[in-house]
């Protein structure tokens, strides 16, 4: 596969993501963008952040309600994220427990090569203490 040339839409959309405030949806994004006065299309983004997650410049997850999101990625390695559901704050986990447990399940059952996606969402402290 040859690589994609990096082109102004795409580092655009690549320096939108790096100054978004955590986790962003792809309209997210693109309504930051138009606001910015970019011309670059919905399409175009959504094209963007699937190769920049690709090539791990970019995490992406699962939102409770089924969207994908997208934020700059900060650790190359394989991590897991806690995410706060009214703010978006974002911290990246190491996780060893839940390494070592995946590692554990898929032996138990002859599995090989075992791969997982968990993701953990809740409230940060500071969206906590605003509900009291």
């Amino acid at each position: 596969m040859q690589p994609k040339r990096n082109t102004w839409q795409r580092e655009a959309v690549r320096v939108e993501l790096v100054d978004a405030p955590g986790f962003v949806s792809a309209q997210e994004l693109h309504r930051r963008l138009k606001e910015g006065g970019s011309t670059v299309g919905l399409a175009t983004v959504y094209r963007a952040l699937a190769h920049l997650a690709e090539v791990g410049d970019a995490d992406s997850l699962q939102s409770p309600e089924g969207e994908t999101l997208f934020r700059s990625c900060e650790t190359s390695t394989h991590h897991h994220h806690l995410v706060c559901r009214r703010c978006g704050e974002t911290r990246e986990l190491a996780a060893t427990v839940v390494e070592e447990w995946a590692g554990r399940v898929g032996a138990e059952h002859g599995f090989t090569e075992i791969g997982h996606v968990v993701d953990l969402f809740g409230l940060c402290p500071e969206c906590s203490a605003a509900e009291r």
